[in-house]
């Protein structure tokens, strides 16, 4: 291995001697520990500890450093308190996430280090995001991020890449080809000769390095670091090492040719880089000893602080308490001064308001720069606030989603237009499981909107007219909005932008241009988890939100004779079920109206819920009013017949002559 043609000082070549001793010994005692049964998992990294060392040390104090579980020497790098890593390794308090996540699945605001997450895929486009904040901030920084062979093939990952490029942003891509996918070899992964070819495809700048040579590591990345910092571009890095354990400690290898371990084992990182230390008289026997026990008694001594500590107590209140960010609601009263305007036109005024009331405020989405957005919502944008903030993107929602993460995670406000609420699919993964989760597992707040344009009534057939706040209401960490009037969505909106956390904003598109309201022109919020009583009566109660308020409406306006109260929810999660409950034991009889059909939808857990806290106020079974049990069909005859609106009043005749 060459260690010769390195310009570097001796005092910083037994620097990244020490930083990749540390993690190995604690590699080796954890492995000790995991057979004693005090930890319960381990993902060795032993074999790539240059990679993690060198690239860490090339990088700046401020800059973030996204790693993966066989990242061990990122952290120590850091400086992250050894103890703090091992309480986290064992569920405890004192560690990064309470307890409820588990070994480096975890992020730290103070050591600027965003932990990955078990879909692996997400964290690309979230270092994304993370660089677009320092590229808009004129911050001369590089965001690394790591990922291994395996993740390549994942979606996210051409995706992330394809932003970074299309976007000239400071990420470094950081490639651990490590030989095995858990068991799945390189050539049953991808068919090209390295990875890095994969930079090609996408204009990126690629290189191959020898992960395990670490004065190769840190010299090139270090050079690397300095150029990109100062010509922002993202650069894609395949390190060739290798696994030297399993997966994970219970995977063993049994799968590697032996001779392929032996190969390896004889390029041990730390093992050679020792020689060539002792060949350039830097590191005697004696020297080595005395930091090996410096290093093994810091471990101990940090075990033992870690294990002193008691195991956590669950606190019910608590957990709940901690799924969301706490939101201190400041209300802004409406003014006086009103304006007749569709709902589309009070979303955009409330979006204007709020990009000048924030100027940290980002926008992204498909074509909603100079284009406006298909529903015209952004028309004018670009030329108010500029195309730094108005961002149009690729065809690519999973990476957005994560990159709008990215830009909450470095201090900005991230709103994103999903083209359509159907297409959120395509970004499931990093909504529910990054943005959702990211608070109540490290405390990091997720101040996403995601605009949903959904619905049908517009014969735009299956893929372009779902209604599907039901995928998100059921997902602790989310919040889910759905206002049926102008007045309603722009302080809805307004609010949702203040929010911390993640809200998806629901936007019926037949009621964008169909629905008229006077609306106060200068800016106001109003709470989320707030219903609105739209009518008063005695003798049923209707509950509804989004278009089913509009054909709950329009049946009671040819029912004059009935006495309802009409209750809009507009906000589904929190869900302002208090308001239910008091109308119910008014009226005794509730019929809940909604367009998605009807298996899984918001209507059956509000029936729950009123069964569970109203049984005794009934007086007739409750009615749930939805679509048909199908995909949304294309054709006007169809469509009405699969709409819930075409059932609606037979259901409400039938309950009220019950």
């Amino acid at each position: 291995m060459d260690y010769v043609n390195y310009n570097l000082d001796n005092g910083l070549k037994l620097k990244l001697y020490t930083s990749m001793l540390k993690p190995r010994m604690i590699e080796e005692k954890m492995l000790i520990l995991l057979r004693q049964g005090k930890i319960s998992k381990w993902f060795s990294g032993i074999g790539q500890e240059a990679i993690s060392v060198g690239v860490a040390m090339a990088m700046d104090p401020e800059e973030y450093m996204l790693p993966m579980h066989r990242n061990l020497g990122v952290f120590t790098t850091r400086n992250i308190p050894l103890h703090r890593l091992f309480s986290q390794w064992q569920g405890k308090a004192n560690g990064f996430t309470n307890g409820r996540d588990r070994s480096f699945h975890f992020g730290t605001q103070e050591y600027k280090i965003v932990g990955m997450i078990s879909h692996l895929g997400p964290q690309l486009g979230v270092a994304d995001g993370i660089a677009l904040a320092d590229v808009l901030h004129k911050r001369k920084r590089v965001t690394a991020v790591f990922t291994g062979e395996g993740a390549t093939s994942e979606g996210d990952f051409h995706e992330a890449l394809n932003i970074a490029a299309v976007w000239e942003l400071p990420v470094l891509f950081c490639v651990e080809n490590n030989g095995y996918g858990l068991s799945t070899p390189t050539d049953e992964q991808f068919r090209c000769e390295h990875i890095a070819d994969k930079g090609v495809g996408y204009g990126m700048e690629s290189h191959i390095i020898d992960g395990n040579n670490i004065l190769e590591v840190y010299t090139k990345i270090d050079a690397l670091c300095k150029d990109m910092r100062e010509k922002p571009r993202p650069v894609l890095v395949e390190f060739k090492t290798f696994r030297m354990r399993g997966h994970e400690e219970a995977s063993g290898t049994k799968y590697v040719p032996q001779e392929l371990l032996e190969q390896w084992a004889a390029k041990d990182p730390l093992d050679n880089y020792v020689r060539y230390l002792r060949m350039e008289n830097l590191l005697s026997e004696e020297q080595e000893a005395t930091l090996k026990k410096e290093i093994s008694q810091e471990i101990d001594d940090n075990l033992k602080v870690a294990f002193a500590e008691s195991e956590i107590i669950p606190d019910t209140d608590k957990e709940v308490k901690n799924v969301y960010q706490e939101m201190l609601y400041e209300p802004v009263e409406p003014g006086s001064i009103m304006k007749n305007i569709r709902l589309v036109d009070a979303i955009s005024d409330g979006l204007r308001q709020s990009m000048d009331k924030h100027d940290d405020l980002v926008l992204l989405g498909q074509d909603i720069a100079e284009y406006g957005g298909v529903f015209k919502i952004t028309a004018g944008f670009v030329e108010a606030y500029g195309k730094a903030r108005v961002r149009n993107t690729p065809i690519c929602e999973s990476a957005i989603v994560s990159t709008a993460m990215g830009l909450s995670i470095n201090g900005m406000k991230a709103l994103m237009e999903m083209q359509f609420a159907d297409f959120a699919s395509s970004g499931f993964n990093p909504i529910v499981n990054y943005l959702a989760k990211s608070y109540y597992r490290w405390g990091e707040k997720a101040d996403v909107v995601i605009r949903m344009p959904c619905g049908g009534g517009v014969a735009a057939g299956p893929f372009h007219s779902q209604t599907n706040e039901a995928w998100f209401t059921k997902i602790p960490g989310l919040k889910v909005v759905y206002p049926a009037f102008p007045y309603d969505a722009k302080g809805l909106l307004a609010t949702a932008i203040n929010d911390p956390n993640p809200v998806l904003f629901f936007e019926h598109k037949a009621l964008y241009r169909s629905i008229y309201q006077n609306v106060p022109t200068e800016y106001y919020t109003l709470p989320l988890g707030k219903a609105s009583l739209l009518k008063k009566g005695e003798d049923i109660s209707i509950v509804s939100y989004g278009a089913g308020v509009h054909w709950a409406m329009e049946t009671l306006d040819k029912n004059k004779d009935i006495q309802a109260d009409l209750i809009d929810l507009r906000s589904l999660q929190p869900l302002d079920i208090e308001a239910i409950f008091t109308s119910v034991k008014k009226t005794g009889k509730l019929i809940i109206l909604q367009e998605d059909s009807l298996f899984g939808g918001i209507a059956s857990d509000i029936s729950a819920l009123v069964v569970e806290n109203c049984f005794e106020y009934l007086d007739a079974p409750i009615k749930r009013v939805a679509s048909l049990e199908t995909p949304i069909p294309f054709a006007k005859n169809l469509e009405d017949n699969y709409l819930s609106k075409s059932r609606f009043e037979d259901a409400l005749m039938a309950l009220l002559a019950y």
